[in-house]
Protein backbone atom coordinates (compact mmCIF):
# COMPACT_ATOMS: atom_id res chain seq x y z
CA UNK A 1 0.00 0.00 0.00
CA UNK A 2 1.34 3.30 -0.89
CA UNK A 3 1.42 5.97 1.82
CA UNK A 4 0.78 9.44 0.66
CA UNK A 5 3.35 12.05 1.15
CA UNK A 6 2.76 14.58 3.69
CA UNK A 7 0.91 17.98 2.58
CA UNK A 8 3.41 20.78 3.17
CA UNK A 9 1.74 23.20 5.66
CA UNK A 10 0.69 26.81 3.50
CA UNK A 11 3.04 29.66 4.08
CA UNK A 12 2.35 32.87 5.89
CA UNK A 13 0.30 35.81 4.06
CA UNK A 14 0.55 39.25 4.21
CA UNK A 15 -1.47 42.20 3.78
CA UNK A 16 0.04 45.80 3.33
CA UNK A 17 -1.39 49.17 4.28
CA UNK A 18 -0.17 52.17 4.29
CA UNK A 19 -1.52 54.49 6.90
CA UNK A 20 0.46 57.68 6.68
CA UNK A 21 3.43 59.81 5.66
CA UNK A 22 5.65 62.43 7.18
CA UNK A 23 9.42 63.21 6.68
CA UNK A 24 12.71 63.44 8.64
CA UNK A 25 13.85 67.06 8.75
CA UNK A 26 17.01 65.68 10.85
CA UNK A 27 18.31 63.86 8.24
CA UNK A 28 21.40 64.96 5.85
CA UNK A 29 18.77 64.66 2.76
CA UNK A 30 15.14 64.88 2.03
CA UNK A 31 13.75 61.47 3.66
CA UNK A 32 10.14 60.44 3.09
CA UNK A 33 8.76 58.17 5.67
CA UNK A 34 5.96 56.22 4.55
CA UNK A 35 4.13 53.88 7.67
CA UNK A 36 3.11 50.84 6.78
CA UNK A 37 1.03 48.09 8.82
CA UNK A 38 2.13 44.52 7.40
CA UNK A 39 -0.86 41.98 8.38
CA UNK A 40 -0.17 38.06 8.39
CA UNK A 41 -3.02 36.57 7.60
CA UNK A 42 -2.63 33.01 8.84
CA UNK A 43 -0.95 33.56 12.52
CA UNK A 44 2.20 31.93 10.90
CA UNK A 45 5.32 33.29 13.83
CA UNK A 46 6.99 35.53 11.33
CA UNK A 47 11.35 35.48 12.34
CA UNK A 48 12.14 38.33 9.90
CA UNK A 49 10.93 39.56 6.52
CA UNK A 50 13.14 41.35 4.25
CA UNK A 51 11.32 43.01 2.16
CA UNK A 52 11.99 44.98 -1.04
CA UNK A 53 9.56 47.83 -1.89
CA UNK A 54 9.27 49.74 -5.21
CA UNK A 55 7.56 53.24 -5.84
CA UNK A 56 5.65 54.29 -8.31
CA UNK A 57 4.03 57.44 -9.46
CA UNK A 58 0.55 56.70 -10.86
CA UNK A 59 0.13 60.30 -12.28
CA UNK A 60 -3.18 58.97 -14.64
CA UNK A 61 -5.06 58.85 -10.81
CA UNK A 62 -5.37 62.50 -10.00
CA UNK A 63 -6.89 65.79 -12.01
CA UNK A 64 -5.05 68.36 -12.79
CA UNK A 65 -6.12 72.41 -13.33
CA UNK A 66 -4.87 74.20 -16.18
CA UNK A 67 -1.87 75.71 -14.95
CA UNK A 68 -0.95 72.42 -13.63
CA UNK A 69 -1.21 71.08 -17.38
CA UNK A 70 0.75 74.20 -18.61
CA UNK A 71 3.47 72.91 -16.00
CA UNK A 72 3.54 69.38 -16.79
CA UNK A 73 3.43 69.39 -20.48
CA UNK A 74 7.42 69.12 -20.52
CA UNK A 75 7.24 65.45 -19.04
CA UNK A 76 3.78 64.60 -20.74
CA UNK A 77 3.12 65.93 -23.35
CA UNK A 78 0.11 68.28 -24.26
CA UNK A 79 -2.94 67.07 -22.48
CA UNK A 80 -5.01 66.07 -25.38
CA UNK A 81 -2.68 63.26 -25.49
CA UNK A 82 -2.22 62.42 -21.92
CA UNK A 83 -4.90 59.39 -22.48
CA UNK A 84 -1.49 57.64 -23.73
CA UNK A 85 1.07 59.44 -21.96
CA UNK A 86 0.55 59.24 -18.03
CA UNK A 87 2.61 56.69 -17.13
CA UNK A 88 3.82 55.49 -14.05
CA UNK A 89 6.76 57.25 -12.69
CA UNK A 90 9.51 55.46 -11.24
CA UNK A 91 10.45 57.43 -7.29
CA UNK A 92 12.20 54.61 -5.75
CA UNK A 93 12.90 51.72 -4.70
CA UNK A 94 13.79 50.86 -1.03
CA UNK A 95 15.19 48.04 1.12
CA UNK A 96 13.78 47.01 4.75
CA UNK A 97 13.93 44.45 6.84
CA UNK A 98 11.19 43.58 10.19
CA UNK A 99 12.21 41.43 13.57
CA UNK A 100 10.36 38.74 14.52
CA UNK A 101 6.08 39.06 15.06
CA UNK A 102 3.29 37.05 14.68
CA UNK A 103 -0.28 38.74 13.63
CA UNK A 104 1.06 42.16 12.52
CA UNK A 105 3.80 45.08 12.63
CA UNK A 106 4.29 48.71 11.66
CA UNK A 107 7.46 49.43 9.46
CA UNK A 108 8.69 52.57 8.68
CA UNK A 109 10.26 53.15 5.09
CA UNK A 110 12.99 55.92 4.61
CA UNK A 111 12.83 56.77 1.08
CA UNK A 112 15.69 59.18 0.06
CA UNK A 113 14.59 62.04 -2.61
CA UNK A 114 15.89 64.49 -4.35
CA UNK A 115 15.74 68.62 -5.10
CA UNK A 116 16.94 67.74 -8.55
CA UNK A 117 15.08 69.46 -11.41
CA UNK A 118 16.41 67.23 -13.85
CA UNK A 119 14.51 64.07 -12.20
CA UNK A 120 11.42 63.68 -13.54
CA UNK A 121 9.61 63.15 -10.47
CA UNK A 122 11.07 66.22 -9.16
CA UNK A 123 9.28 68.13 -11.70
CA UNK A 124 6.13 66.58 -11.63
CA UNK A 125 5.99 67.52 -7.59
CA UNK A 126 6.99 70.88 -8.64
CA UNK A 127 4.09 71.00 -11.31
CA UNK A 128 1.37 70.38 -9.13
CA UNK A 129 -0.33 73.25 -6.86
CA UNK A 130 -1.78 70.48 -4.46
CA UNK A 131 -4.07 68.18 -3.35
CA UNK A 132 -2.22 64.42 -3.23
CA UNK A 133 0.33 62.16 -4.93
CA UNK A 134 -0.79 58.87 -6.14
CA UNK A 135 1.77 56.64 -5.17
CA UNK A 136 2.04 52.35 -6.02
CA UNK A 137 3.58 50.35 -3.92
CA UNK A 138 4.78 46.79 -5.21
CA UNK A 139 6.39 44.39 -2.40
CA UNK A 140 8.48 41.68 -3.00
CA UNK A 141 11.06 39.92 -0.60
CA UNK A 142 11.84 36.97 1.71
CA UNK A 143 9.76 35.85 4.76
CA UNK A 144 11.80 33.45 7.40
CA UNK A 145 9.03 31.73 9.50
CA UNK A 146 8.35 29.40 12.05
CA UNK A 147 7.70 25.48 10.41
CA UNK A 148 7.63 21.75 10.51
CA UNK A 149 9.99 21.19 10.95
CA UNK A 150 11.99 24.48 12.45
CA UNK A 151 12.14 27.38 10.45
CA UNK A 152 11.38 27.91 6.31
CA UNK A 153 11.80 30.41 4.16
CA UNK A 154 9.58 31.63 1.26
CA UNK A 155 8.85 34.25 -1.19
CA UNK A 156 6.28 37.76 -0.64
CA UNK A 157 4.70 36.79 -3.91
CA UNK A 158 5.20 39.81 -6.55
CA UNK A 159 1.52 40.68 -6.44
CA UNK A 160 1.64 42.28 -3.05
CA UNK A 161 1.20 45.92 -3.70
CA UNK A 162 -0.69 48.92 -2.00
CA UNK A 163 -1.74 52.48 -3.17
CA UNK A 164 -1.37 55.60 -1.16
CA UNK A 165 -2.35 59.12 -1.94
CA UNK A 166 0.69 61.21 -0.60
CA UNK A 167 -0.34 64.71 0.34
CA UNK A 168 1.79 67.23 -1.63
CA UNK A 169 2.27 69.57 1.65
CA UNK A 170 4.34 66.65 3.02
CA UNK A 171 6.61 66.84 -0.08
CA UNK A 172 6.48 70.74 0.35
CA UNK A 173 7.23 70.90 3.72
CA UNK A 174 10.66 68.62 3.48
CA UNK A 175 11.97 70.44 0.65
CA UNK A 176 11.33 73.45 2.35
CA UNK A 177 12.72 72.41 6.21
CA UNK A 178 15.96 70.91 3.64
CA UNK A 179 16.59 73.98 1.16
CA UNK A 180 14.45 77.00 2.20
CA UNK A 181 12.37 77.61 -1.17
CA UNK A 182 15.49 77.32 -3.42
CA UNK A 183 15.70 74.91 -5.92
CA UNK A 184 18.63 73.05 -7.37
CA UNK A 185 19.88 73.27 -10.80
CA UNK A 186 22.67 71.09 -12.08
CA UNK A 187 25.10 72.37 -14.87
CA UNK A 188 27.77 71.02 -16.52
CA UNK A 189 31.40 71.81 -15.30
CA UNK A 190 32.27 73.96 -18.25
CA UNK A 191 28.79 75.94 -18.28
CA UNK A 192 29.47 76.82 -14.52
CA UNK A 193 33.05 77.94 -15.11
CA UNK A 194 31.53 80.48 -17.87
CA UNK A 195 29.14 81.28 -15.84
CA UNK A 196 31.25 81.97 -12.74
CA UNK A 197 33.85 83.81 -14.82
CA UNK A 198 30.90 86.03 -15.95
CA UNK A 199 30.02 86.77 -12.79
CA UNK A 200 33.25 87.85 -11.47
CA UNK A 201 33.45 89.72 -14.06
CA UNK A 202 30.62 91.65 -13.46
CA UNK A 203 31.05 91.79 -9.70
CA UNK A 204 27.94 90.21 -8.88
CA UNK A 205 27.74 89.28 -4.86
CA UNK A 206 25.37 85.96 -5.48
CA UNK A 207 24.17 83.69 -7.79
CA UNK A 208 20.63 84.85 -7.39
CA UNK A 209 21.72 88.44 -9.02
CA UNK A 210 23.90 86.46 -11.80
CA UNK A 211 20.91 84.84 -13.12
CA UNK A 212 18.71 87.78 -12.93
CA UNK A 213 20.99 90.06 -14.69
CA UNK A 214 21.71 87.25 -17.55
CA UNK A 215 17.49 87.16 -18.06
CA UNK A 216 17.18 91.10 -17.81
CA UNK A 217 20.49 91.40 -20.47
CA UNK A 218 18.09 88.63 -22.47
CA UNK A 219 14.77 90.33 -22.47
CA UNK A 220 16.84 94.05 -23.64
CA UNK A 221 17.87 91.90 -26.36
CA UNK A 222 14.66 90.84 -27.24
CA UNK A 223 13.68 87.05 -29.37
Amino acid sequence: MTLPFPRAAPGPAFRFTVTGADHDPSALAPTLRLHVAVAETTGTRVHALALRTQIRIEPGRRRYAPDEQARLVELFGEPERWGRTLNPMQLATVASTTPGFTGAHELVLEVPLTADADIAATRYFRGLDGGEVPLLLLFSGTVFYEGEPGVQVGLVPWSSEAAFRLPLAVWTSMMEAHFGGTVWVRLPADTHAALAAWRAAHALPSWEQTVAALLAAAEERGP
